[in-house]
C-alpha cells in the first residue's frame, strides 16, 4: 500500500510508476485543486482519494471529473486526550488564532473582531501562534502579499484599540500548553478544507468562533459561525464568565464525539 501525503508530484509519479497489485492512497487538501498536479494524476491507478470534509470532497470531483466512487471523506482527528487541560486565569478574555499566513487566513478580520470588543473592554487580547509570512518564501515572493501584511502590521501600529493587545508567539508543537490561555479560537479565513485550529480550540475547551467560509457548516455547529466579524464580536462579548464556561463544555464535548 502506498499513501501519498498532498496531491501533488509525488501522487502524478506514484499513479505513472505504482506496482502492479499496489494499492494507492492520495490524500488531497485544498490548496491542490488550484495547481495542475491533479489533472496530471492518472486516477486509474489511484484506488482512493481521500478528503478532510464533504465539500472538499464535491469540489475534487467537480474539478477532476474523477469518479465518485474513488473519492472518500476521511475527517480530521483531534488529540482530545492531550488537549483537554485547565484554562489559565484569564483566558476568558483572550482571543487565539493559530496559522495567519497566507492572507486567505484574515488576520485582518481577527483584527476587527478585536477591535470590537476592546471598544468597549480593554481586557481583550489576541494571541496569534504562527510562522510569520515572511518565512514562507513562496507567500512572500508575492507583491500583494506583502502588501496584505505590510497593512496589518502598521494597521497594529497605529490602532489605538489595538495597541498593547496583539501577542506574537512562536509557531511549534506546544499547542495544547498555548492553549490554557485562550478562551476563544477564530476561523476568519477566506476558504478552508477543514481547519484544525478550532477544533483543537474546542478540545481544550475553548468556545470557537467561525465566519462563514464554504464547507464551514458541514464540519462544525451552526451555533458557532457568525456572518461578520462584527457578529462574531457581538456572541463572544455577550458570554459571560459562566456562560463562556458552559459554551466551552459543549464544544469539548461535540469535538470528542466528532473529531477524537
Amino acid at each position: 500500500v502506498v499513501v501519498v501525503e498532498w496531491c501533488g508530484p509525488a501522487a502524478v509519479w506514484y499513479s505513472r510508476h505504482k506496482r502492479r497489485g499496489s494499492r494507492l492512497v492520495v490524500r488531497l487538501h485544498r490548496f491542490e485543486l488550484d495547481a495542475g498536479w491533479p489533472r496530471q494524476v492518472d486516477i486509474d491507478a489511484v484506488d482512493r482519494v481521500v478528503c478532510v470534509s464533504p465539500y472538499y470532497a464535491r469540489r475534487t470531483r467537480e474539478h477532476t471529473g474523477w469518479p465518485a466512487s474513488k473519492v472518500v471523506v476521511v475527517p480530521n482527528w483531534v488529540d482530545t486526550d492531550q488537549l483537554d487541560r485547565p484554562k489559565a486565569p484569564g483566558a476568558h478574555h483572550r482571543l487565539g488564532m493559530i496559522g495567519i499566513a497566507p492572507s486567505r487566513k484574515r488576520l485582518d478580520l481577527g483584527l476587527d473582531v478585536l477591535e470590537a470588543l476592546r471598544a468597549h473592554d480593554r481586557r481583550w487580547h489576541l494571541s496569534v501562534k504562527s510562522k510569520p509570512p515572511w518565512e514562507y518564501w513562496w507567500i512572500w515572493n508575492k507583491p500583494e502579499e506583502r502588501e496584505h501584511y505590510e497593512g496589518v502590521l502598521r494597521r497594529m501600529q497605529t490602532s489605538p484599540l489595538l495597541e498593547g493587545a496583539v501577542v506574537f508567539d512562536t509557531f511549534g508543537p506546544d499547542v495544547a500548553g498555548w492553549l490554557r490561555r485562550v478562551g476563544h479560537v477564530l476561523s476568519t479565513s477566506d476558504d478552508e478544507s477543514f481547519h484544525l485550529a478550532p477544533a483543537e480550540g474546542m478540545a481544550s475547551g475553548a468556545v470557537p468562533s467561525l465566519l462563514p467560509w464554504p464547507g464551514a457548516d458541514e464540519i462544525y455547529d451552526r451555533r458557532w459561525i457568525h456572518d461578520t466579524p462584527e457578529a462574531m464580536a457581538e456572541a463572544i462579548a455577550v458570554l459571560e464568565e459562566d456562560d463562556w464556561e458552559a459554551a466551552g463544555e459543549l464544544a469539548r464535548v461535540q469535538v470528542r464525539e466528532g473529531f477524537s
